[in-house]
């Protein structure tokens, strides 16, 4: 079984993929760490992100192996992630590695913002996830506090708001929602209701009712 999860920065998908791979039994893949790992080697060689030949050579060269989950989702990393992730030469170079880990017995959870458009468009069960702005701001303002990060919430969500339009106005594979995806809006939910949510999406998209 093959689960296909797309949505904005923060809405919850990460959380969802993760869970839904543990409640079936299957393997996860937060994509968007693809992009963040690119945009990282970029970050830590002094090049900026916009650097076509040097983000594409990153991306033909990354080795999964070695992502640091923790660094790779520090802030600072998400915006250049978004400015590498609208290369489509970056993309089509990571296109095969995701195809072959979505394929791969007995399946997997993939998260990202392309994964039912362009990675799994065949995939067994897709959901969209949403919010309101403001509330993945908030979300993704406590993360990082929990961290111990400082941060401000205003420019969180201004960030937020830029990597939408980034990612949903791109030219290759943009965020769009999948017309045969299923729409799961968690703004009023809390975690423990999003994951009954998506189980009860994935159980009757299993026993055929849609």
């Amino acid at each position: 079984m093959i689960i296909a999860i797309d949505g904005p920065a923060a809405s919850g998908k990460g959380t969802i993929g993760k869970s839904l791979a543990a409640h079936y039994g299957l393997r996860h893949l937060d994509t968007g760490l693809i992009y963040r790992a690119v945009a990282k080697i970029l970050l830590d060689a002094g090049y900026d992100p916009n650097d076509r030949v040097r983000a594409i050579a990153a991306a033909k060269s990354l080795d999964v192996s070695r992502f640091d989950e923790v660094a790779l989702k520090r802030i600072g990393i998400a915006g250049p992630a978004s400015v590498v992730s609208a290369i489509p030469e970056v993309r089509a170079a990571l296109l095969d590695f995701q195809r072959a880990f979505a394929a791969a017995p007995p399946g997997a959870v993939l998260d990202g913002r392309d994964i039912g458009t362009v990675i799994a468009p065949n995939a067994d069960v897709k959901i969209f996830v949403t919010a309101t702005p403001e509330v993945r701001a908030r979300r993704r303002f406590l993360e990082f506090r929990q961290r111990g990060e400082s941060v401000n919430e205003k420019e969180i969500l201004a960030d937020i708001l830029k990597r939408d339009e980034r990612d949903s106005s791109r030219t290759a594979a943009p965020l769009v929602c999948a017309p045969d995806a299923h729409l799961l809006d968690t703004t009023h939910l809390d975690i423990d209701a999003t994951i009954r949510a998506a189980v009860t999406i994935v159980e009757a998209a299993r026993a055929g009712r849609g």
